[in-house]
């Protein structure tokens, strides 16, 4: 039956649920964070998985509209202040602002983050580019939703034409959000590897195997810096498949690079091979690397240190601070007066302050003078809410030993 609904009237979309938060949460939001906990909900009920709701204070006051997870301790993510008449509109709209922001900031690089969860406004999404190929990773319950599925993927391969785009799965994401199970793999086109650059060196990358989305797009640009420092030998640890190693190659005599992972240490090789470089590869144990090279008086000129984050939470922070100090400690003993140490920390739960601290008493151990040369962070393609602290996460610092 045909309705009498005056032609070009727009069909008004359901009214949305709301949740209700305490004061906690309230004073958080208007700090300008993005994120309510669980803790802090004073009330929602019959609330579907992901989906979009009105956030109001206890007394009914409108504070913005988010994406609702019923199973994260993070309960509340931010979407607008405002209405969201069209989320596919909006959702759109972000994507071609966060590929926008890129065009005019990544230098000799065909590969970088293109969204970066809540740095774009899309939180839950990440998606990083390699040349022609696009990985992608959903971490939350709204994320995985039909409907925004499809807005992410039409809008994606309208903006870019990739020969590829393909979700990286992380199991244990979906299992804490409560999603079904999914396999990696590719949702648009025909290619999932491909050939990348930064800083004009070349890089192979397989979308379906490796850490994350990839490669450690975060670390491009201190890739480059490291190569501005590197002399003489050098040790790059934690080197998974070759980053900082390939870049500190240009300015250093001889490199060695350490990872336990061989399937990391075989796509190296091959990346070392791409670039005509000879590069000793050698798979151990970081830390028991370190304490033998050092009790045995091996001498770097520098040496670079990558981990994997060591405290995942806040209670793992003291454990994570004396696995710092023991690589930093270790390593200072190797440099060379002169020699640059390149340390880097990627765990959010410890900051700069305390990283630093951490070095700086490890200098003292060792019985070595420092001066630190430069603190930076994270490449550009990251960008950081200042009100969001979570979107910073990592530290490198440059140090120079003086003697």
């Amino acid at each position: 039956m045909r309705t009498n609904r005056p032609q070009g009237a727009a069909q008004s979309a359901p009214p949305l649920r709301v949740v209700r938060v305490n004061g906690r949460a309230v004073a958080r939001l208007k700090a300008g964070h993005v994120w309510v906990y669980r803790s802090d909900v004073a009330a929602a009920e019959g609330i579907e998985p992901g989906a979009l709701v009105a956030v109001t204070d206890q007394r009914g006051r409108h504070l913005g509209t988010a994406f609702y997870s019923t199973s994260s301790q993070i309960a509340i993510r931010m979407m607008a202040p405002g209405p969201v008449p069209d989320l596919p509109a909006l959702l759109r709209e972000r994507l071609r602002k966060a590929v926008a922001y890129r065009e005019g900031r990544v230098q000799d690089s065909n590969a970088y983050r293109l969204v970066f969860s809540e740095a774009d406004f899309l939180p839950g999404l990440i998606v990083d580019r390699y040349n022609d190929v696009l990985a992608m990773q959903i971490h939350t319950q709204a994320m995985d939703g039909e409907p925004v599925r499809a807005a992410i993927l039409s809008e994606l391969t309208e903006l870019l034409r990739p020969a590829g785009i393909v979700e990286r799965v992380d199991p244990r994401v979906r299992e804490l959000e409560q999603l079904p199970p999914r396999e990696s793999g590719l949702l648009y086109g025909t290619q999932s590897s491909t050939q990348f650059s930064m800083n004009g060196v070349r890089f192979f990358f397989d979308a379906q195997g490796g850490q994350k989305t990839g490669a450690y797009l975060d670390q491009r640009e201190n890739y480059r810096v490291a190569a501005e420092y590197a002399h003489g030998t050098a040790l790059d640890v934690f080197c998974y498949q070759g980053g900082f190693a390939l870049h500190v190659a240009r300015s250093a005599a001889k490199v060695t690079g350490v990872d336990s992972s061989r399937p990391a240490l075989e796509v190296a090789e091959k990346n070392a091979l791409l670039n005509q470089r000879e590069i000793e590869w050698i798979e151990a144990n970081a830390f028991d690397l370190l304490r033998d090279y050092s009790a045995a008086g091996k001498r770097y000129h520098t040496i670079v240190l990558d981990p994997p984050a060591f405290a995942k939470s806040k209670s793992s922070l003291e454990t994570a601070l004396r696995g710092y100090k023991e690589l930093n400690l270790r390593a200072l003993k190797m440099l060379c007066p002169g020699g640059f140490l390149i340390t880097c920390s990627c765990s959010y739960h410890v900051s700069e302050e305390d990283f630093l601290g951490t070095v700086v008493a490890a200098a003292l151990d060792a019985r070595r003078s420092i001066r630190l040369v430069e603190k930076r962070g994270q490449s550009r393609d990251h960008p950081i809410v200042p009100s969001v602290p979570e979107t910073a996460y990592l530290k490198c610092l440059i140090i120079n030993v003086i003697y």
